[in-house]
Parts: C-alpha cells; structure tokens; sequence
C-alpha cells in the first residue's frame, strides 16, 4: 500500500460542486473542531472560508506556538548542478532550456560550503537538476560526503532515489528529503513533464515513502502551485501529508508553499494562487496538519513572507542563491533556477525573526555518528 491508493479514492470527487456548496456556517464548525476530518479540510480551503480568515488565522497562530513555540528554523540551499534530462516545461534548468550548464566539482563545492558556513545556519539543503546520467549518485553521494562535514543537517532536493540510496546517503549523514509532486492532477502532470524520468508520475508520488522508510529524520513534500487548480492540489497536498504523518510517526513531515515565479523558460501558469489565498491554504493546513512543519522560501517577497510568519511558519530559506555556484563571487551571474523576492541576508533575516517575537533556530539538530 502507498498514497497511490489513497488518490485513487478522489480520481472521480467533483470538488467544484463540493466547494460551492460549502456554506459559512460548514466553514466555522470546521474551525473549532479540534481534530478536523478531510471534509472540514474541504471546507477552510473553499471559498466560503475566505470571510473566517481573521478566525483561522488567530487558532492557527494558537496551534503552531503550541505544538512549536515561538521557532523557526532556518536553512539555506546549495546548487551543485544544473545538468537536468527533463523537459518541465516550467523550469529555469529544463533540458529544453538552452542556458549554460555546470556542475561543480568537489573543491569548488567545499568553497561553496566554507562561505555558507559564515552565515551561522547548519540546516543546508542540496540540488541538483535531475541528470542521472551526468550528475547521478556516483557523483553526489561524495559530494554530500563533503558537506557532511561541514554541517550536522543536510537535506537534499534531487532526482528520486531508491530507498536503499537513500539508506546510504542517511549512513553518511543526510537527514532529510524534500521532493515536490509539483502537480497531482495527472493530466497536468503528463503536459507538464513531457520527457525525463520526471515524467514517470508514481515513481515520484512514491518518493516521500522511500526515504521516510530510508530512515530520515525530515520529509517535505509539496505542490507548485500556478500548474493546476489550486484548491484541489492544496487539498491533495495536505492529504498526502497527513497520510505520512500518520503512516511513519518516527519522521518529521513538512510541507512547502512555492508559487511560480519566473524562470529561464517564462512559463506562464494556468492558475494563480492570490496572497489572500495561500493566507488561507496555509492557516487551514495547520488547522489540519498541527504537528508538521511548514515552509515558505525566498520566492515570496520579504513583506509577505515577514506577515504571515505568525501564521503558522516554521521552517524558512534564508539568504539564498538558486544559482550553481551562487555563493561564490566568480559565479554572481550563474542562470537561477527561478528568481528569488526576498535578497536580504541571513542576518537581515534573524533581526525580522526576532523583532517578530520569535526565536531564530540556525542549529536545532545533529547525528551522532
């Protein structure tokens, strides 16, 4: 069993019809449930809900310092290569894109590292493009071995592995795994990976469940939201994540909000998710989802990302470069995967955490080996 077969169950649910039928008074029972069912999720992400956001807001604030305390955690990614073999037709480091590629080597990473470290945050999250032919596991393994280190907490975002690869990055000191659906309408999916293993949609639906059996500590999964319509992926994508909270009790589950921004290959989504809205989606999912960690990145800009910080956020990117080699001053002009909102720097960044009332986390973690 998988969350293969938990989709299957909403393959034919008409959530237009359900979500317009959702009334003000469904949405206020919902709220003040204290353990809300996945009918009363439908009902905080209609439409309906948007008149109970001051509501939702004020016990999702009320949630998060409960099951969190007033932490936030923060990371940092690096980029070590942007060899890719799909076709994502959203992606700045597509195959179809004609951009520079490079992929770094293991001095040039550890140069990387030693300027992050400068920073204080001990959290790193790791990319690549997903180019198993170019920058596979025989590459990134020794290089995750590199930075291991360097920082007791690594995650990587890369192509889906194997849950015995996965064992194997965990031995050298990987703790986390953070892979996007990107999109669960299959549909979609299918137009939007048009070639690349990345089209191969149950082998990435079934990459959260490899590496929490793998063993690692944290598992952060999400969808991007402007590739479908964006009620029914925050509900399929708090869903899944209830279904691995529940499923593997030993594993931190987090969730991510990213939105298209622009990228090499100016895609423009279908469907736009409104600031008022991913307000919204992110109190209902911690209404739902109490105990897993949520995430906003650099690609909302720093007024939005500093307001909705008592809403439920607890993880964040910090002083990021979504560039290969984008810490190093030779590469300032590297091609990003996307384009970041918010260029402050780390401490810029633990000065807002605080005057905010609440306590930056640069180090919370770290294997004994």
């Amino acid at each position: 069993m998988s969350f293969l077969h938990e989709l299957e169950k909403y393959e034919n649910f008409d959530f237009d019809k359900y979500f317009g039928s959702v009334t003000s008074g469904d949405v206020k029972k919902s709220i003040t449930k204290e353990k809300p069912g996945t009918y009363d999720l439908l009902n905080m992400l209609s439409p309906a809900a948007e008149a109970h956001l001051e509501e939702m807001a004020k016990r999702s604030h009320s949630l998060t310092m409960q099951y969190f305390g007033g932490t936030v955690s923060l990371y940092i990614p690096l980029y070590i290569s942007n060899y890719c073999s799909n076709g994502c037709v959203y992606c700045g480091f597509s195959a179809r894109n004609k951009i520079p590629r490079k992929m770094l080597s293991y001095e040039e990473i550890e140069k990387e590292a030693l300027i992050i470290k400068k920073t204080g945050i001990k959290h790193l999250l790791v990319l690549t493009g997903e180019a198993e032919e170019k920058a596979g596991f025989d590459y990134v393994k020794p290089a995750l071995e590199l930075l291991s280190k360097h920082f007791p907490s690594i995650s990587i975002e890369m192509f889906p592995m194997t849950a015995e690869q996965y064992s194997e990055l965990k031995d050298i000191g990987v703790d986390g795994l953070t892979v996007y659906q990107e999109v669960y309408d299959r549909n979609i999916y299918a137009r939007m990976h048009p070639a690349g293993r990345k089209s191969d949609y149950d082998w990435r639906l079934e990459c959260p469940e490899r590496g929490a059996k793998a063993g690692f500590r944290l598992v952060n999964i999400g969808a991007l939201y402007g590739l479908g319509d964006v009620r029914k992926e925050a509900f399929l994508n708090a869903v899944h994540a209830k279904y691995l909270d529940d499923k593997y009790p030993d594993t931190e589950i987090a969730v991510s909000f990213p939105r298209i921004n622009h990228s090499e290959g100016n895609f423009k989504p279908d469907h736009i998710l409104p600031d008022r809205t991913f307000v919204q989606f992110l109190t209902a999912f911690r209404l739902f989802l109490p105990r897993v960690g949520l995430n906003v990145s650099t690609r909302e800009n720093a007024e939005f990302r500093d307001n909705i910080l008592p809403l439920g956020i607890t993880r964040m990117s910090a002083g990021s470069k979504t560039s290969v080699g984008g810490y190093a001053e030779s590469e300032e002009g590297g091609i990003p995967q996307f384009d970041i909102s918010d260029n402050r720097d780390v401490p810029e960044i633990i000065s807002m955490i605080k005057k905010r009332g609440f306590q930056p986390v640069l180090k919370d973690w770290e294997l004994i080996r």
